[in-house]
Parts: structure tokens; C-alpha cells; sequence
């Protein structure tokens, strides 16, 4: 006759073994938690039903501005995928050995555009010391903070360059990403705002009045990596979809530019 203790330890050694299958089941059900930059919102979206499609767990992705996503990897928050929309976030998050290095590819690019509500009657060339200040009046620029987020420093640059910056430095309507931005211009709360050219597609509510030279502003791009904390058995096959030839077809429906 079994001793009640030892039936009684036994049991409990079984319960944790099909405790801990069960999480290792759920965790390989589970689609990867994917950190990615807010402009890509629409064309990521649809790549993940895409994936989905293809008889894979859905990757659950959560959109901000690449500087919030890589504090919060830093804070380290779970996730197993970072896509940045530029390369100085990707390089902070990298420098500090959160990211399997090998993984680290840039895969898209974009423009940077000047936007105004589609009902505006405005004209406004973009060339060096144009004249945006005057059409501001005393009303505000849409831009993502420059301080921080991708979008908003690429303006910086642009304006910059084009020796626009110090007329428009005390009129900027600061937004906590770029989409903030976009909403703005399309609420009418700001006549002109900069964004992607994404962005500018992905909203009838806006019209794109110039584009910035490629020369006056860092290149735009988007570098995806997978993370070193990543638990999902999917996190680099789904990397992999993304920077395949179908991926990328998604991304250029949506006005990204593939590399």
C-alpha cells in the first residue's frame, strides 16, 4: 500500500508537471508581442493578418512613438519584436544587448510631407527659407516632439536645413507621435502639420502640399529586430514574413518605400 504522503507528493509533482506544460503549450500558441513605430499602423496591421492567414497564432502589436517603445524596453517590458522608425532608437536599444543583433535589418523607408486639412485652400512650396511662418499666422505647426520622436526630429532637420527652424521653433503644436500630429491637422486644430507620406495616404482627411527633399533630413528608415527577452517561438519567422518579398508588398501598398 502506497504511504498517503507519498501519493500526496506524487500528485503534486504531477500537477506541476502539466502546469508547466500547459504554459509552454499557451506560450507557443500565442502570436508575438510585436513594439513598433506608430506609423505603421495600418500596413502592419495587415501584414499580421496576413501572417494570421497563414494558419499562424496573430501577432499582437502595441503602436507608440519609438522613443516611448524603447524606454519601455528598457524598463523591460515583455515583447518580442521592436520595429523603429529610425535607426538612433534601434542603436539605443542594441547598445544596451536587448536585441539578437544578427536579427537587426532595415527594411523600409519613407518621405517626410507638409499636410494640411483636405478642405484647405493653402499653397505653400517647400524650398529653403519658405515662407511657413507667414502662413502659420499666430496658429500652430503639427509635428511629433522633436525632442524625442523619429518623425518629429526628421522635421527638425528638414526645417532646419531649409533655414526655416528659427521662424517656426515658437509655433510647433507638439504631439506625442507622429499619428498625434496627423490627428490635428485633421480635426483642423493646426493648418499645417509634418508627417510621413504614410501617414498623409492613410487619412482623407488631410492633403499633402509639398514633399521635403530627401537631402534635408537623415534617411527614414525602419529597422526590425528581434529581442533578446523574445519567448515566442514565432517572433523571427514573423520577422522573416516581414522582410520577405510579400511582406514588403504590403508595406509599399501603404506608401512605404521598400529597401
Amino acid at each position: 500500500m502506497i504511504p498517503p504522503l507519498f501519493r500526496k507528493l506524487s500528485l503534486c509533482l504531477l500537477l506541476g508537471v502539466l502546469g508547466l506544460g500547459a504554459a509552454s503549450a499557451q506560450a507557443q500558441q500565442r502570436g508575438p508581442l510585436v513594439l513598433a513605430a506608430s506609423s505603421l499602423q495600418e500596413a502592419l496591421s495587415e501584414a499580421a493578418s496576413a501572417w494570421q492567414a497563414r494558419k499562424h497564432a496573430r501577432p499582437v502589436i502595441s503602436f507608440a512613438a519609438s522613443s516611448a517603445l524603447a524606454r519601455q524596453i528598457d524598463a523591460g517590458a515583455p515583447a518580442d519584436l521592436f520595429i523603429s522608425a529610425d535607426e538612433d532608437w534601434m542603436d539605443h536599444v542594441a547598445g544596451k544587448g536587448l536585441v539578437r543583433t544578427k536579427s537587426r535589418v532595415s527594411f523600409l523607408s519613407n518621405r517626410l510631407v507638409l499636410i494640411a486639412p483636405a478642405s484647405s485652400k493653402s499653397r505653400l512650396a517647400i524650398a529653403r527659407k519658405f515662407p511657413l511662418a507667414r502662413a502659420l499666422g499666430n496658429s500652430r505647426l503639427a509635428i511629433a516632439d522633436p525632442d524625442s520622436v523619429p518623425a518629429g526630429k526628421y522635421a527638425k532637420a528638414a526645417l532646419t536645413k531649409l533655414g526655416v527652424w528659427p521662424s517656426v521653433a515658437g509655433k510647433l503644436a507638439r504631439g506625442e507621435n507622429v499619428r498625434a500630429a496627423l490627428a490635428l491637422v485633421e480635426r483642423g486644430e493646426a493648418p499645417f502639420g509634418i508627417v510621413y507620406a504614410s501617414d498623409a495616404r492613410a487619412s482623407k482627411r488631410v492633403k499633402v502640399v509639398g514633399v521635403f527633399p530627401a537631402t534635408s533630413h537623415p534617411p527614414i528608415t525602419y529597422p526590425v529586430a528581434v529581442l533578446r527577452s523574445s519567448t515566442s517561438a514565432d517572433a523571427e519567422p514573423f520577422r522573416r514574413f516581414l522582410i520577405s518579398r510579400q511582406g514588403k508588398a504590403i508595406f509599399a501598398r501603404h506608401g512605404f518605400s521598400v529597401r
